[in-house]
């Protein structure tokens, strides 16, 4: 009956946002309802010390970061950067080879630290205008950018600083590099079958003559460029640059500068506090360089955007509302049902499976699902188990770096089920419900979980790491 709660909250969540249906409203409702069936009388105090909680803490922690990305997205399309650096590619690439391009862009951009969600703000418009001009339908944006973005450069190749890359690192003491043999291997596998499937998917499309539109409303379309004298592909491509480098620089400096503690002491305050420099590095990183990055287009687009950077903020500043709500209510979601018998029994029942690898794979990839977040879903699979898989990788000869990788692998894989916040946010800013753009993406899903259990067999036959 415990694990028959969970399993219905899952579900009943998975349906409801696949339906179309708001997540901010009806995901408290689903873990309420499941903490209904336990303790009735501790429905509004789970409400209030857990959900609230969490749902709070994500918006403090993550709004700059959201608030920042659709700005530097938005003013990337208003000074007609976007429509540049497309119309570049496009004439390299061709329409053929559109959705490669897409992807491409986007592995550099999240392998080089750039976040999700900022991902989403910042390659939409590209996304939009190389899709339009080559009438691929819309549909396969989500899908493509996810394949670029959100799969392989996560947590498959060695050295990427995404979280769900890091986090291992804590638990078996190794490096962001650990197994980067198996993880090239791994990630070429999700690319290429990710590309085959899309390619497959454009060609079908075009022998039934569906477009970009598909028949359906447009919403949330960037606005079209229509000045015929494009900016310099250079100039358009200087902000991209600032970000990147800027990122980079602030990730390997912040610490030399504020040191891994800053006692913050102003003279209204009545006690000093202490603030973890080291944990929040990533974070202000990224948010300083999306500063300078939007302060780079101005500059150098400046009586193009400020014209219309009015309206154009308004639309930025509300799509990131909902983005980040749709993906705080999530995490809340996620914080109630990680409390529930019916989870504890799960985690206790993946611990009696004899293969470490396989083990985690499950475990990992079951927990991420159920809370619809990949590094979430990773943390509590190895807070509860990390000793385990030590134990018997040390007794078994598995090298603790393949440990590592497997695990990060694995937290990309059934994260993305309709009521990942990632998911959710990558469709409210594209315009496009589950029912018209869900399928492709989990398509990759698909192909990411299988990718861990492929890796997992390189391993063994070949004991490459």
């Amino acid at each position: 009956m415990d694990l028959l709660v969970v399993v219905g909250a899952l579900v009943l969540l998975t349906l409801i946002a696949y339906r179309g249906y708001s997540v901010i409203l009806f995901a408290p409702v689903v873990a309420l309802g499941a903490v209904l069936c336990f303790q009735p009388l501790s429905v509004f105090p789970s409400y209030t010390a857990l959900f609230m909680d969490k749902m709070v803490y994500f918006v403090k922690m993550y709004f700059p970061v959201f608030l920042l990305g659709a700005v530097f997205g938005k003013v990337i399309e208003l000074s007609g950067f976007s429509k540049s650096i497309v119309a570049r590619i496009f004439k390299i690439a061709g329409a053929k080879h559109a959705m490669l391009a897409i992807v491409l862009v986007t592995s550099v951009l999240s392998y080089g630290g750039v976040s999700a969600f900022v991902l989403v703000f910042a390659v939409y418009p590209f996304a939009a205008e190389l899709f339009r001009m080559g009438n691929i339908p819309k549909r396969l944006i989500p899908g493509v950018i996810w394949l670029g973005g959100v799969t392989y450069t996560m947590d498959a190749f060695p050295g990427s600083p995404q979280i769900q890359n890091i986090i291992p690192t804590t638990f078996f003491k190794t490096t962001a590099y650990a197994a980067p043999v198996l993880g090239l291997i791994g990630g070429l596998f999700v690319l290429v079958l990710g590309m085959l499937y899309f390619e497959r998917a454009r060609r079908k499309a075009l022998a039934s003559n569906e477009g970009y539109s598909s028949g359906w409303a447009l919403i949330n379309e960037p606005e079209p460029y229509k000045d015929e004298s494009l900016p310099s592909i250079w100039l358009a491509l200087t902000p991209l640059v600032v970000v990147g480098l800027a990122n980079y620089y602030f990730t390997t400096n912040l610490t030399s500068i504020f040191g891994t503690e800053y006692t913050l002491a102003l003279p209204g305050m009545k006690a000093p506090i202490a603030v973890n420099v080291a944990a929040n590095v990533s974070l202000w990183a990224v948010e300083l360089a999306l500063v300078l990055g939007i302060l780079t287009v101005a500059a150098l687009a400046y009586k193009t955007v400020s014209s219309r950077f009015a309206e154009g903020s308004k639309n930025a500043v509300g799509g990131c509302l909902l983005a980040i709500m749709n993906t705080a209510s999530e995490y809340g979601y996620g914080s109630i049902i990680a409390v529930l018998p019916g989870f504890l029994f799960l985690a206790d029942a993946l611990k009696g499976i004899s293969n470490p690898l396989i083990s985690e794979i499950i475990s990992v990839s079951s927990l991420a699902g159920i809370v619809g977040s990949a590094s979430g879903g990773l943390s509590i699979a190895l807070s509860a188990m990390s000793d385990l898989y030590i134990s018997a990788a040390n007794a078994a000869g598995i090298p603790l770096e393949v440990a590592h990788r497997i695990a990060s692998m694995a937290s990309g894989g059934m994260d993305s089920l309709p009521h990942n916040g990632a998911v959710i946010t990558l469709l409210a800013v594209t315009g496009l419900s589950h029912r018209q753009a869900y399928g492709p993406i989990f398509v990759l899903t698909c192909i990411k979980t299988l990718a861990v259990f492929f890796a997992v067999g390189v391993y063994y036959l070949t004991g490459l790491v």
